[in-house]
């Protein structure tokens, strides 16, 4: 989630940045990364390496952890022995990668993935198992159940795929050896990896215990660290927020986190729409992408053909295209719920996916209920 992508992404082949990445996290001193920087390419290590550098031999590490503490009023040892334990995880920074370029998007390819019946029988057993939760959930944030069921659902199939990286290890190699060939994103991860500390010392955990995402995700809905500690909720009201073993946890969290991020109770996340013919209106009105920025009037006066129910939406509205491959496009019209689901995963594709797994899910468990 929000950086995430815990149980969703593509492949990755990113061999010479990998490759750089390694060498240089062995280096003890920035001479040393320079020079490592320059020999050879050899073949990539695995994660189980001997010679796979662990975090508390780094100097900058330990810099780090003395300079964390003074700023959050910690014990430094507490910090540095936490650290220690850390080890880089060539894995973690070969999946970070994005995908090779030329890679065709698909919004039927994608949906396939998730809208499938193993996901969909298992998500209707989870909202019957958790029927309550989801139903407070709804009626004290506004979240629809279906959605938040959507979301568990395509982040981590209702627990069967959390992830088996070691979070502290996953936020140590992203934090200290970002690798090359993409934007660098370190101090996303430092503030994580700072924000897992926080969440550790609060919930009295051993930091190396908790297993997660390559990207350091958690849980039944692959929170990040700072999610947690902004957005989680002890909804079985038992003194501790658990994302893995309390699905009450996990459903009150999620739509706090919808909440948090504008979901307006009672709107639908999206319309039915025709792009404008004309190209130049279809380029304007895709311009803002999933940000919902045009009225309904203004998409008429630009050609978009609305859904009945979208020519009397009240709000804005943002023109969202799904590439399909060699084939057409689809569109929809997304609301300010649609741009609130993005807020999870920065995706439309992710997004649609949720709104509809979780619209299945509801047919279905609908359907079963109606045979008994």
């Amino acid at each position: 989630m929000n950086f995430t992508r815990a149980a969703r992404p593509p492949s990755r082949s990113a061999l010479a940045g990998a490759l750089a990445l390694t060498l240089v996290a062995c280096a003890t001193t920035a001479d040393d990364a320079e020079a490592a920087r320059k020999k050879p390419h050899a073949a990539p290590r695995s994660d189980d390496a001997a010679d796979v550098v662990t975090y508390g031999r780094r100097e900058d590490v330990m810099r780090f952890a003395t300079e964390l503490a003074e700023r959050r009023g910690w014990e430094p040892e507490w910090v540095q022995a936490q650290l220690a334990q850390a080890r880089f995880v060539p894995t973690v920074a070969r999946l970070i990668m994005p995908p090779p370029a030329g890679t065709a998007k698909s919004w039927a390819a994608y949906r396939a993935r998730f809208i499938e019946p193993q996901r969909v029988n298992a998500g209707v057993q989870f909202w019957n198992a958790n029927a309550d939760a989801l139903a407070r959930a709804e009626a004290q944030y506004g979240v629809p159940a279906s959605v938040i069921v959507g979301i568990i659902g395509v982040e981590t199939f209702y627990g069967r795929i959390t992830g088996n990286f070691r979070v502290l290890d996953a936020l140590a190699t992203l934090s200290f050896d970002f690798p090359t060939g993409r934007k660098d994103r370190t101090p996303f991860f430092r503030e994580e990896l700072e924000n897992f500390l926080f969440m550790c010392r609060r919930e009295q955990r051993d930091c190396a215990s908790f297993k997660g995402s390559y990207a350091g995700a958690m849980g039944l809905p692959q929170f990040m660290p700072s999610s947690i500690n902004q957005h989680a909720v002890d909804f079985d009201a038992d003194g501790h927020i658990d994302l893995l073993g309390s699905p009450a946890d996990v459903v009150g969290s999620v739509a706090s986190f919808l909440a948090a991020k504008g979901w307006e109770r009672g709107l639908p996340t999206h319309y039915d729409v025709a792009p404008p013919v004309d190209s130049r209106d279809r380029a304007l009105l895709l311009g803002p992408d999933i940000v919902p920025s045009f009225t309904a009037a203004e998409f008429a006066e630009r050609g978009a053909v609305l859904s009945e129910a979208g020519r009397q939406h009240t709000g804005l509205l943002a023109l969202v295209e799904l590439q399909n491959g060699d084939a057409a496009p689809s569109y929809i019209a997304g609301t300010q719920n649609f741009y609130a689901v993005t807020r999870y995963n920065w995706s439309s594709y992710y997004a649609l996916a949720v709104i509809e797994l979780g619209a299945v899910v509801e047919g279905s468990r609908a359907k079963a209920l109606s045979a008994q």
